[in-house]
């Protein structure tokens, strides 16, 4: 693994790092991975959830599977509100596709795996950028504005926005991937748990509708009687090894 390698600078703030995991082969396409934590807190290093006590970590096996991974450490709601969260994960695809050449991984072929908050930011970042030829959100929020208690400042959508979210409208609906599907869009697949207390399955369920509407091949895979991060799920070994299907899927 090469740790904290540095793929970005924005003034004012800490070096923006990612972590690249490599396989044994060259020339392999990526997965860009975006951790969760509510935009408010997780760190690169954590693939979170049912998966903390797996050896080798999922995202060595990844690698071992034939794929780079870079897991992306981006700026969060703490220290910088919406849109910086976007632009960093869109940096990223950027230093990927620059940087491939020196590593050994194909740049060109980047497939985006992201849970909750980061389910959101690769979904928004595939929707609004080239680079990204696939997409894999778990439990992910993608219309903000449906979210519950849309007037408290104190969710992690209003933080995100630095606003209460029923206040500023116009900027929800701009920070929501439901609202930039397009014809054009890259495939997705959708996970959720049917009992997830913190995100409602009905974003996925209508992100899902949407992608459909527009023609965009899409996957939704509900997991049933599975809460937030998987807890409860019957077999998140299922969840990840159908995950990494899909994946390998995009270029064959």
């Amino acid at each position: 693994m090469l740790e904290g390698v540095e793929y970005a600078v924005e003034v004012g703030y800490r070096p923006l790092e990612l972590d690249l995991y490599l396989p044994s082969a060259d020339g392999a396409p990526v997965v860009l991975f975006v951790h969760g934590g509510g935009w408010q807190r997780g760190t690169r290093r954590e693939f979170g959830g049912e998966f903390a006590g797996w050896r080798p970590s999922p995202l060595e096996r990844i690698a071992e599977a034939g794929f780079a991974v870079a897991s992306v450490g981006y700026r969060l709601s703490r220290e910088a509100p919406h849109p910086a969260q976007l632009h960093d994960v869109r940096a990223a695809v950027g230093w990927l596709r620059e940087h491939g050449g020196e590593h050994g991984f194909d740049g060109s072929r980047i497939v985006a795996w992201g849970q909750s908050a980061g389910a959101h930011l690769a979904a928004l970042a595939a929707l609004t950028g080239p680079g990204i030829a696939a997409v894999v959100g778990w439990y992910g929020v993608y219309d903000l504005s449906a979210m519950p208690d849309p007037d408290d400042p104190e969710t992690r959508e209003s933080r995100l926005l630095g606003a209460p979210v029923a206040s500023v409208p116009d900027l929800a609906a701009e920070a929501g991937p439901i609202n930039h599907v397009h014809a054009g869009a890259p495939p997705f697949q959708l996970w959720h748990g049917t009992a997830d207390g913190l995100v409602p399955m009905a974003q996925s369920e209508r992100m899902a509708e949407a992608l459909r509407a527009a023609g965009v091949p899409v996957e939704f895979r509900p997991v049933e009687g599975a809460d937030h991060s998987w807890r409860n799920a019957p077999d998140v070994a299922a969840v990840f090894a159908a995950s990494l299907d899909f994946t390998r899927g995009v270029w064959t």
